[in-house]
Formats: structure tokens, sequence, C-alpha cells
């Protein structure tokens, strides 16, 4: 049987091509929507990985008044910052995450989801759309799209989807 993130994967790069012909936007990248899509029922993860997006574009932008970096460069910057900046979040003591965690939804007897950025390159993807597109449309496509994918994976796999 194939896996509920293989299939979210491929729901994701089928609804971010409708998006793009429809609309003429990118939802954060080709794979981010569905990946994304597995963690809506982790709010705190899900704002974690958009301000590690945030905090990469920003980097960036500011390393580009200093330095020129364009193009591949641009892009390649764009992963390896937002993987440092993942690296970083969790770097941080357990201690500085624990309001975080409390925030986290869960089940009761259940244990709390680890407070986390979602993926490594995630962050990075993201940050490239922000950059190409603007912040408003590429978060407004990346909700979008994860909801409507999320909804999707929900009517085939049923309510629970578990990784």
């Amino acid at each position: 049987m194939t896996g509920i993130i293989t299939v979210a994967i491929g729901v994701g790069l089928a609804v971010s091509l409708i998006f793009s012909e429809l609309f003429g936007l990118a939802a954060g990248g080709m794979v981010v929507p569905g990946y994304f899509a597995l963690f809506l029922d982790q709010p705190v993860n899900v704002s974690m990985t958009v301000v590690a997006a945030l905090l990469t574009f920003f980097l960036i932008h500011l390393l580009s008044n200093i330095v020129i970096v364009y193009g591949k460069r641009r892009t390649v910057l764009m992963i390896l910052v937002g993987f440092l900046v993942r690296s970083l979040f969790d770097a941080l003591p357990v201690w500085a995450l624990a309001p975080l965690q409390a925030l986290q939804v869960q089940q009761p007897l259940e244990a709390a989801e680890p407070v986390q950025v979602i993926g490594y390159i995630i962050p990075g993807l993201i940050a490239i759309w922000l950059d190409r597109q603007g912040v408003v449309e590429t978060l407004s496509a990346l909700f979008i799209a994860s909801t409507a994918i999320r909804l999707i994976l929900i009517l085939a796999f049923g309510t629970e989807l578990h990784l």
C-alpha cells in the first residue's frame, strides 16, 4: 500500500500545478503544500516553519544588500540558510520551547508532539517563493493549497492522518 506521505506529495504536486495554472501563484514550491497538509493538525510546528522561512528570506535579503546574490546562488543560499535556521531552532534548549509545547494540540492520554520546524529544506523552499512572488501571495496560496490537500487526504484516508 502506498504511504500517506507519498500520496500527500503526489496530490500536492497536482494541486500546486492547478494553482499555478489557474491563479498564477506558486504555493511555496511544488512539494511544500503536500507536506504542509500532513502537519496542519500541528499549528505550532506550521507557525515555526513559517517563522523559519521568513527569517531565511530576511537574512538573504540583508545579505543581498552587501553581496551580489542572484540566480542559482540565491536559490542555493535560500535552501542552505533555511537548513541552518532549522538547525538553529533544533539547538534551542528545551526550556525555550516549553511555552510553545503548551500550545500544541494533543489528544488526551497521548504524548505531546515535539515542537519543531517541518523538514530541513521546506523553510528554504518557502523562502525562495517569498522572494520571487511576495509574502502575502505565497503564504496565502500555501495555506489554501495545503487545506485543499488535507481535505482530499481526509476524504481518501479518513479523519486520522498519522505519519
